[in-house]
């Protein structure tokens, strides 16, 4: 096992399955202890001992990013236990079946829905964190975003996902990519540095396992960003190859 992340704490939300639970088994393989964050504790409990079988420091937190009870609770344990946080990873994120219609036919719960999870959610959660990021020596955030989030790309007619107009999904990782922009800026004279990563069209629950890519492949760009040097950039968008278009 690489030591390099020995003594540091990383919070994965969404972290019982998929990219979340490759993340963390990735982080914990490489040291870290690694809080598994679940809205069903059962499940997240689940996850940690699969973790822990693997010789991973891994702990169950509960935690919904659309309840800011459990948020609150989530901080106040991880202050009690650790007294710092050093990586947060915000990859809970929801699609809604009912965002698969042509934007216009979208109804407006279903914007509301998804936002609740992958906008508000995140800030929430970064809101009540950065206190125990400020405490580490070298705090990263990595905000879980989608390639569908460029405004760029989605305005490419010959980009490879073109057709995927998803009104509610698409648009609430644009609004993810400003936070990680603005947040940036504020946080640009610390050493907390923050990023958005798109995993990539990776085979998990979201799609159907439809997507091409394994959750090896799309925990590879939200660790290296969690994981950056002190040199490393902040307010960026990447994927495994390098920087992403707004």
């Amino acid at each position: 096992m690489s030591e390099d992340l020995k003594s540091k704490v990383a919070l994965i939300t969404g972290a019982n399955k998929g990219i979340g639970y490759e993340i963390a088994r990735q982080l914990g393989s490489r040291g870290a202890t690694v809080l598994v964050g679940s809205r069903d504790i059962g499940r997240g409990e689940e996850a940690a001992n699969k973790l822990r079988f693997s010789q991973i420091d891994a702990r169950t937190i509960q935690l919904d990013v659309s309840d800011q009870k459990t948020i609150d609770s989530a901080a106040k344990q991880i202050e009690s236990e650790f007294g710092k946080l050093d990586i947060l990873v915000n990859n809970a994120g929801i699609l809604s079946d009912s965002d698969r219609l042509p934007p216009s036919q979208v109804d407006i719960e279903t914007l509301r829905h998804t936002y609740e999870t992958n906008v508000f959610g995140v800030f929430a959660v970064i809101k009540a964190l950065l206190p125990l990021l400020k405490k580490s020596k070298a705090g990263r955030i990595v905000n879980l975003s989608s390639g569908l989030g460029s405004l760029t790309q989605n305005s490419d007619p010959n980009y490879e996902f073109a057709d995927y107009k998803l009104l509610a999904y698409n648009s609430s990782k644009t609004a993810v990519n400003a936070i990680t922009v603005l947040l940036a800026a504020e946080l640009k004279d610390t050493p907390i540095k923050i990023n958005a990563a798109d995993p990539g069209f990776t085979a998990t629950d979201i799609n159907q396992y439809q997507g091409y890519r394994t959750v090896e492949q799309g925990a590879i760009a939200a660790v290296r960003l969690a994981t950056l040097p002190d040199h490393g950039s902040s307010g960026g968008f990447f994927d495994e190859n390098g920087v992403l278009p707004w």
